[in-house]
């Protein structure tokens, strides 16, 4: 009698599960990289003005998985090829802040999603993992703007990066004083990869 109480309970489960498309059911999504069109621009605030400048992506990929919303998977942009439209300020922030010669990666390892993500179109979500940079990784939560759209996905982001705080050089001198924070502001694009 106890058996067969417990294959009726075994096999109502196995109904609710299947009659219920969850979120453990949906599979993982791969988040390709278009190297052209995911940028990072930098903001620093500098005596008299104000810095900008660019990093190029580098291809890669990301899987999410929205049952667990567990992420993984590297994104990674090339130090070498930051640029502030200044000749002599670029060399100087490749040799002696970013040494990117010794350290040409600046990365990003996510591994968990804060928020619901929509199926398709926009959602904001908070997304934590290890940010990459002079050879150190440092705990970060970056909030997300992210959409998807049929075969294909867009991400913003805007968050600060305590550069000082972590052990790279500020470029200040008797003259010029910078901000001890660079302002990231990361936009990423590329297809949707297949489950």
């Amino acid at each position: 009698m106890i058996h067969i109480v417990k294959r009726r309970l075994l096999f109502a489960a196995l109904l609710i599960d299947l009659a219920t498309p969850g979120i453990a059911q949906q599979p993982s999504i791969g988040l390709q990289f278009d190297p052209a069109r995911s940028t990072a621009e930098i903001t620093l605030n500098a005596t008299f003005h104000t810095v900008h400048g660019k990093f190029l992506a580098q291809p890669g990929e990301v899987r999410f998985d929205p049952g667990s919303r567990q992420i993984s998977g590297e994104i990674v942009f090339d130090a070498t090829s930051g640029k502030t439209d200044n000749d002599s300020r670029d060399h100087k922030m490749h040799k002696d802040v970013l040494e990117s010669a010794r350290f040409p990666r600046i990365t990003f390892r996510p591994d968990r999603v804060e928020g619901k993500i929509a199926e398709s179109g926009p959602s904001t979500a908070q997304v934590h993992g290890l940010f990459g940079l002079h050879g150190s990784e440092h705990e970060l939560t970056i909030p997300v703007e992210v959409r998807f759209e049929s075969d294909h996905w867009t991400a913003s982001a805007h968050f600060s990066i305590p550069y000082v705080k972590w052990g790279l050089k500020n470029p200040s001198n008797l003259f010029l004083h910078v901000a001890d924070s660079v302002e990231v502001e990361f936009h990423g694009e590329g297809k949707l990869g297949a489950p």
